[in-house]
């Protein structure tokens, strides 16, 4: 096995931080904290309140997603003179929608040594309180914007494994209805938000109730997206009269009858005449 330190230079490590609850900190993060020489950090005064917090005291220099490219000499300069560099993100694990891969690569491939301390990361905590399948699954970071959203999410319709998504409180409401649309509103979900915070809450149930659920609130604070996959999805496909429930339960609620159909099609993958058909026959019941 080659040597992972032929440069004989300092070592860059990639230290996963809390998402929202402090007590999550390790002895290993507080020892790379305490071992570093430099701490390259998302936003330094952000991170400055962790460290504060650990009673540490260290230089600090900004690295964040617009900044990547031009700090890279400078830390692999920093690395050549011998110095140990912690780098952090906002919150959870550097390299996960976050800056770190790219100087993590870089270092590796000119000989430093390079090294990750584990940690929080909110995909993986999304995903296991989901209650959806862990099997198999596939993290999608950020939708798109625009126009690309529709046919990206088309794109993945069909994907068997369980999908997970980040998305920022003032989208939220047009990305479940652009999921709801795109997956059918029967297909098993999980809203998740301030994950391992004070306020964590996990809403579980199909697209169109968790749709129609945020329709109605202010979404507020950090959330991750859980998908069922299209091969879980198909297996729990109902009957009949599992269909002719759920119509009946969105026309109770007071949906039109129109409004109703579609959502009932998408969700069946049913022609939407057939559903509204259904719903004539169940007002007439």
């Amino acid at each position: 096995m080659p040597d992972n330190n032929t440069n004989n230079g300092g070592k860059l490590v990639l230290v996963a931080t809390p998402i929202g609850n402090l007590g999550d900190v390790s002895e290993r993060q507080i020892a790379a904290f305490r071992e570093a020489d430099l701490i390259a950090a998302e936003d330094t005064r952000h991170s400055g309140l962790l460290l504060h917090h650990l009673g540490i005291k260290k230089p600090m220099i900004s690295y964040y997603r617009h900044n990547e490219a031009k700090r890279e000499d400078q830390l692999l300069d920093e690395l050549a003179a011998g110095r140990n560099i912690a780098l952090i993100s906002d919150a959870g694990t550097p390299g996960i929608c976050d800056p770190g891969a790219a100087i993590l690569r870089t270092a590796a491939a000119q000989d430093f040594e390079v090294d990750a301390i584990p940690g929080p990361c909110a995909l993986i905590q999304a995903l296991v309180l989901s209650g959806l399948s862990t099997e198999r699954f596939a993290f999608e970071g950020f939708v798109p914007r625009g126009s690309e959203l529709t046919p990206y999410l088309q794109g993945l319709k069909s994907e068997p494994r369980t999908l997970v998504f980040y998305e920022a409180p003032h989208r939220l409401h047009h990305t479940l209805s652009a999921m709801r649309d795109a997956f059918g509103a029967d297909r098993p979900a999980a809203v998740c938000r301030e994950l391992t915070k004070k306020f964590q809450e996990i809403g579980r149930g199909t697209l169109g109730e968790l749709c129609r659920e945020w329709q109605q609130r202010d979404p507020r604070g950090e959330f991750v997206l859980v998908i069922a996959g299209a091969d879980a999805a198909a297996a729990a496909t109902p009957d009949d009269d599992a269909i002719r429930a759920h119509l009946a339960r969105l026309l109770d609620g007071g949906m039109k009858l129109k409004a109703a159909s579609r959502e009932i099609a998408a969700a069946y993958g049913i022609p939407a005449k057939a559903a509204y058909e259904m719903g004539l026959t169940l007002k007439q019941e």
